[in-house]
This record gives C-alpha cells, sequence and structure tokens, in this order.
C-alpha cells in the first residue's frame, strides 16, 4: 500500500438524528400532563429523523395528531428552531425559545378549563 491510496478520515457532518434535549423534553412534557389533567390530550409520540425532531400529540391514539412540536437546528439562525404545527399543517408560533413558542398552546388549556 503506497500512500497514493491511503484515504483520509471522513469529515464529521453533525449529528445523525437531531433529537430533543433533556430540558426540552421536560418543558414538553409538563405541559403534556397539564393537557393530560385537562382531559384534552391522551398520547403522544417521539420521532428523531435526520434534520428534525417531533414531539406529536394526539387526542386518541389511531388518528392523526392534533399539533407537532418540532425542532429543527437548521432554522436556528433564522426563525427559529422549534414550531408548533396544527393538525392542518399550519405553522401555530416559530422562534428561539421553546417555553415562548408552547404558550400557544397553553392558552388552549385557559380555554378549555374555564
Amino acid at each position: 500500500m503506497s500512500f497514493d491510496q491511503v484515504q483520509p478520515f471522513p469529515s464529521y457532518s453533525g449529528p445523525e438524528q437531531v433529537a430533543f434535549h433533556r430540558t426540552e423534553l421536560a418543558v414538553i412534557l409538563s405541559l403534556y400532563g397539564r393537557m393530560v389533567a385537562a382531559g384534552e390530550w391522551r398520547d403522544y409520540g417521539i420521532s428523531s429523523l435526520r434534520d428534525l425532531a417531533v414531539f406529536s400529540v394526539f387526542r386518541r391514539t389511531a388518528e392523526n395528531p392534533l399539533y407537532r412540536i418540532e425542532k429543527r437546528p437548521k432554522l436556528r439562525g433564522r426563525q427559529g428552531q422549534y414550531a408548533v404545527v396544527g393538525m392542518d399543517g399550519q405553522i401555530l408560533k416559530r422562534g428561539h425559545d421553546l417555553k415562548t413558542v408552547l404558550r400557544v398552546l397553553e392558552r388552549k388549556l385557559i380555554r378549555s378549563v374555564t
């Protein structure tokens, strides 16, 4: 084997999958617990994909998600990496801070309790 045949190490291009961090999940699950206690939500699913992580919220297990909480790190410098997406695909709120983005769902909790 000569030096002409040596292959360089592949460059590190970042993580294989995007996932929610422990602190992010604590904020999301806190809201989820309150909505379950109010009887609004019943189930959830978490997906870790190559370019985004999704926390989906369901009213019943066998239906489409009511809301999707998405994390897209590539949008960190632009519109914000967090977004809440409705059932129809409409983005309800987008931003850099997860707690402020989730406030759009907390308003629905206040309306449903009163």
